[in-house]
């Protein structure tokens, strides 16, 4: 029986590709697909599928938000994270809500399949780096950085910032008030220990957080 597939990103051409990668695989199958977080939580109540291919940066719903509710609803089902960010970014915080793995947009094909297969059969899948960050983290003496404190959104609305995009701009593009959006700069501020917009860049650059 082949794997049922989710592709769940706000990007009609990276699903395509995703579909092109498996359309001659024998063992899997793309069995739907989503554009938004709202859609992906309507398909896996409408349909069977065995794994959850999931963008972490998506308008009004993120990522981290669906993989919350899955685990919440599906505990059984597979969820295994494609995205842009760099792992440092997003992958250990993805393994801890529940993700199954983490896997950069711009790795190889080859690597998808064989992630999907390992997830596909109730293991986790990482990278090599990956696993060596992991390691590191357990070893006695480790600091968490302090952009590790962000809650998701928070995080999410400090790389737009980082990037440049205005307050209104930011509430536009994740579906928030630009009151929330202001209360969530406050927020990163005072974790962060900065007063500044131009502080946080200078944080970004200094953590590799700014692209």
């Amino acid at each position: 029986m082949k794997t049922r597939l989710l592709i769940v990103d706000d990007h009609p051409i990276f699903r395509s590709g995703l579909k092109l990668t498996v359309s001659d695989l024998p063992d899997m199958v793309v069995a739907g697909e989503a554009s938004s977080g709202e859609e992906a939580l309507e398909e896996v109540e409408r349909k069977q599928y065995d794994v959850v291919l999931l963008d972490i940066s998506m308008p009004r719903m993120s990522g981290m938000q669906v993989l919350e509710q899955l685990r919440a609803r599906h505990p059984e089902l597979a969820v295994l994270v494609v995205s842009f960010h760099p792992e440092e970014e997003y992958a250990i915080r993805c393994l801890r809500g529940g993700a199954a793995g983490y896997l950069t947009k711009n790795g190889p094909p080859e690597e998808l399949v064989e992630a999907v297969r390992k997830v596909a059969r109730g293991g986790r899948y990482v990278s090599a780096t990956l696993a060596e960050q992991l390691a590191s983290q357990l070893s006695p003496g480790h600091v968490v950085p302090a952009h590790e404190t962000l809650s998701d959104r928070e995080k999410q609305v400090m790389l737009l910032m980082v990037k440049g995009v205005r307050l209104g701009d930011i509430a536009v593009e994740l579906g928030l008030s630009p009151k929330t959006v202001s209360t969530y700069r406050s927020r990163i501020f005072v974790k962060l220990g900065i007063q500044s917009t131009a502080e946080l860049v200078r944080y970004a650059v200094k953590e590799g957080l700014a692209e």
